[in-house]
């Protein structure tokens, strides 16, 4: 029996791909090891949203290398389709293969022997056409349902329009076959994902369904405790999706909302289709309708033209914003987009400087967030997370819980009080539920 494993570097929605694709090697007779296990074969899945990720995919190969010296090493992934020739080139790839071919590559690479030349089988762009379900299982508590893939926008910014294809869905029949797998499998909560999920329901270039339509159908899958949005568009997050959230029992108080720019001026040379009023509008409909909802943001430091007034304007008006925390991205200059052609270039001791302050701002975000939970009772799903002899869990509204590490817990959901935040930043509970909780 042959060894396989898989390292995955980027999103959510690479993830579900990964562990989808492991299940078709496991389907064929292989067997799916730890990446230290002397595997046979190497899958690495690749993001290319930052320079600092095509890095760590070279790292990852010679770290490869050095535990398998005769394995064979397999590429795919958003940089795989972006720069297949020059992956190529990476001593010791075996193979990259695109995103119309990836999972295809336990047929287009012939028993995994390895090649005299490294194998390119990376198709333009356009010929990714087709729409391949995924979910991750048995890989974490929760499990990420990809329900959309692709991208029809065109922020000046961001290469995964020309990684991953047009946008384009799975059909609502399907995605409910999937989840009745999952909840059949004993997971908890599903996580939806995908490139822009929010633009859910493309078929052949056609919208033939809505993001609304899919989670109404979802919230009725019987056995499923928590279902989670991953990130949504703040133009596509309307309403009546927020509204339908807050009345649901199943999706849970928390929405990951990219922002990118508190600038309508960045906005505006980022292509993005929304301006700061609408953005502010989301979050005061959220919180109107559910006061303890956890929002995310995404912002980008350091974009090509962003002065110091207009990075000012974007920390005054998140500081404003009733959000939970921050995901700061640096600003880094991506091939063949029209951000990388754009001129005033700030330094990059200004972005990592901006940077800094932004994620200080998390921080207190963060921290201020959590403390407004102390005295709430909620439901906290623990995970199989040790550290110290302590284990974690996330409350529907995605605050972190730390508790003595419980066996009997691993995957469970369980009803606790929320009673103050430790100087790890974690909240600590008390049992509601008396038998819970070992101390």
């Amino acid at each position: 029996m042959r060894k396989v494993a898989f390292y995955t570097l980027g999103c959510k929605l690479n993830f579900s791909e990964t562990s989808s694709i492991s299940r078709m090697f496991e389907e064929k007779g292989y067997k799916k090891v730890e990446f230290t296990e002397t595997p046979d074969i190497f899958i690495i899945n690749t993001c290319s949203v930052t320079e600092n990720a095509d890095k760590k995919c070279k790292k990852i190969v010679r770290e490869a290398r050095k535990i398998s010296p005769n394995a064979y090493v397999t590429i795919i992934g958003c940089y795989a389709q972006l720069k297949p020739k020059e992956i190529s080139e990476i001593p010791g790839v075996d193979a990259v293969l695109g995103a119309a071919e990836k999972f295809r590559l336990i047929e287009l690479l012939d028993d995994f022997v390895r090649p005299e030349q490294p194998k390119v089988l990376a198709s333009e762009i356009e010929e990714a056409n087709t729409y391949n379900n995924a979910y991750s299982i048995n890989d974490r508590t929760r499990t990420f349902l990809k329900v959309q893939d692709g991208c029809d926008y065109g922020c000046t910014f961001c290469t995964i329009p020309l990684a991953r294809g047009k946008s384009r869905s799975d059909t609502i029949e399907n995605i409910l076959a999937s989840a009745h797998d999952i909840v059949n499998s004993g997971v908890k909560e599903i996580v939806l994902t995908g490139v822009n999920t929010g633009d859910f329901g493309i078929r052949n270039g056609q919208r033939e369904d809505r993001f609304l339509d899919l989670i109404q159908e979802l919230d009725k899958v019987e056995g499923l405790e928590r279902l989670r949005i991953s990130s949504i568009e703040p133009n596509l997050l309307h309403n009546e999706i927020i509204e339908f959230v807050a009345q649901s029992n199943t999706f849970v108080p928390h929405f990951h909302i990219p922002l990118q720019s508190g600038s309508d001026k960045i906005l505006k040379m980022m292509r993005r289709r929304y301006l700061s009023p609408l953005y502010q509008d989301r979050v005061s409909k959220i919180k109107e309708l559910m006061p303890h909802c956890c929002i995310g943001v995404d912002v980008i430091v350091g974009f090509p033209g962003e002065t110091e007034e207009d990075f000012l304007e974007t920390y005054h008006f998140i500081n404003d914003l009733d959000i939970s925390y921050l995901h700061v991205f640096t600003y880094s200059e991506r091939a063949n987009t029209m951000a990388a052609e754009m001129g005033e270039v700030v330094p990059m001791k200004e972005r990592n400087r901006r940077s800094k302050m932004l994620r200080s701002l998390s921080e207190k975000k963060k921290r201020f967030f959590y403390e407004q939970n102390i005295g709430r009772v909620d439901t906290v799903l623990f995970e199989e997370d040790i550290e110290d002899g302590m284990m974690h869990g996330f409350t529907d509204n995605y605050v972190r819980v730390s508790v003595k590490y419980d066996p009997v817990l691993v995957n469970e959901t369980k009803k606790v009080k929320i009673t103050s935040i430790n100087t790890k930043g974690y909240a600590e509970v008390e049992e509601v539920e008396q038998e819970i909780l070992a101390h």
